[in-house]
């Protein structure tokens, strides 16, 4: 193994800062995806910017699909890089590519034959909205294959610890459809103006951009060596595979029903129209900046905790967490002072309709109240995926998530009407990271008597 990947070594913050800060602007230049595509729709109006958000809704369940295969991933490439095992890395990466390639067709399938019934789960009253999220979703499912990929393979890289990687292949994907964007929604030039159909299209095509850098960056350096000998077509290893699942399981599971939770919220919200819907929509991609950086951190952590656990270094494990979490507490003040003192500026870059600016200030204000304790939750995640017990994390956002729902019913029909939906996700949130955090404290004390017995990888 290369000693620039080994982070059971050197100073402590200066690992993490140095690995999480490529991870941090990989996860901002996925985050600028949807946030370019809402700057631009959001010029269509409110009507083109709730449908992308009902369509988008399917994208962030494939998330959770890929969960499946990245948390495993980054988990035991980590855990057998700290452990010099350069065979059970290789089978990991073998063995995930082949399940990210199976699941993304299956998925796409599914879409492609549903997609106006699952369109129609949001009974949206407006037609030209349901005509325009189903014409996204149509487009974008046809690209499901990188959407799938590309995760998988930024998720291999930072667990091996070459987070600088797919940092800059992302970066270009990003350019593209920065550049490609305006010229599709609104036809400038030789381009025809093609609406939230050209969103689609300009994110496609730069997601399968990124997945042929990543192959070609992979065949061109010879010091990757986890995918040496790779090939798609060699034999699945059934153990190996369950292993993945394993511990991607309890995430992409958690991750999943966060996603059907916040549908049947996005119905609840439909009952105050597209305006609603659009800032819900444009709100959580404006809140997203603070969960992207706790979610890169977050793997960061996840990967300096999985390669030290796999080295037995019960200390530097303790240390990395307690450094982590500082970092994201200061990031987490700064998050809500600026959500809750900066709300309207923010909210205009998208939108500057009179109705969607006055509600959309409202929801950054009440969101920003819990901006503190999502990003303690978010990378207290990543230290218990690091240690491969991801059932922690997945039961306590799952059961805080679910809450969300009776919580939106009951203080929407009292005088808090829309607000009351805003309201039972600020709550969740504050919640779930006060018991995430608590709960990682005390398996700390767990850990330590069990990195006292031999190592035993997660089979």
């Amino acid at each position: 193994m290369n000693n620039k990947n080994d982070l059971t070594k050197d100073r402590i913050f200066t690992s993490i800062l140095f690995l999480a800060l490529p991870i941090m602007g990989t996860s901002f230049v996925q985050m600028a995806y949807n946030l370019i595509d809402m700057i631009w729709i959001g010029k269509l109006g409110s009507s083109a910017t709730a449908a992308v958000g009902t369509a988008g809704f399917y994208m962030w369940f494939s998330m959770g699909i890929i969960f499946l295969c990245r948390i495993g991933a980054e988990v035991l490439v980590a855990q057998s890089v700290g452990r010099k095992d350069l065979k059970a890395t290789k089978e990991t990466v073998q063995n995930v590519l082949q399940m990210a390639l199976v699941f993304s067709l299956i998925f796409m399938a599914i879409v492609l034959i549903f997609k106006h019934q699952l369109i129609a789960f949001f009974d949206i009253k407006e037609t030209n909205v349901v005509d325009m999220a189903v014409s996204y979703l149509s487009i974008v499912a046809f690209g499901f294959v990188f959407t799938f990929l590309n995760p998988i393979f930024t998720a291999i890289f930072n667990g091996y610890g070459k987070s600088g990687v797919p940092f800059a292949i992302n970066t270009i994907g990003l350019i593209f459809n920065i550049i490609f964007d305006p010229l599709l929604i609104f036809g400038i030039g030789p381009f025809p103006a093609l609406g939230v159909k050209g969103a689609a299209i300009a994110t496609v095509i730069a997601q399968m951009i990124v997945t042929f850098v990543f192959i070609f960056y992979i065949r061109r350096n010879k010091d990757v060596h986890m995918f040496d000998g790779l090939h798609i077509f060699n034999r699945p290893n059934e153990k190996r595979i369950f292993s993945i699942l394993k511990i991607g399981l309890p995430a992409g599971i958690q991750s999943m029903l966060f996603t059907i939770f916040a549908m049947v919220i996005a119905r609840i919200i439909a009952d105050w129209g597209a305006v609603a819907i659009a800032v819900q929509k444009v709100g959580s991609q404006i809140e997203s900046v603070s969960w992207m950086t706790a979610s890169g951190f977050s793997t960061a952590t996840s990967t300096f905790v999985g390669q030290n656990y796999g080295a037995g270094k019960y200390d530097r494990i303790k240390y990395g967490y307690r450094i982590s979490l500082i970092i994201m507490a200061i990031i987490g003040i700064i998050t809500t002072f600026g959500l809750i003192f900066f709300a309207e500026p923010l909210f205009k870059i998208f939108i500057n309709e009179e109705v969607a600016l006055r509600e959309g200030v409202i929801y950054l204000k009440i969101l920003g109240i819990s901006q503190f304790f999502m990003c303690l939750e978010i990378v207290t995640n990543g230290a218990f995926n690091g240690l491969g017990k991801t059932m922690y994390p997945a039961l306590n956002s799952t059961f805080f998530n679910f809450l969300r729902i009776p919580m939106a019913l009951y203080l929407s029909q009292t005088i808090f009407s829309l607000q009351g939906v805003w309201w039972s996700i600020s709550i969740s949130s504050i919640l779930k990271g006060i018991v995430i955090v608590s709960l990682f404290v005390w398996t700390l004390y767990k850990v330590k008597k069990e990195m006292e017995q031999p190592f035993k990888e997660v089979i």
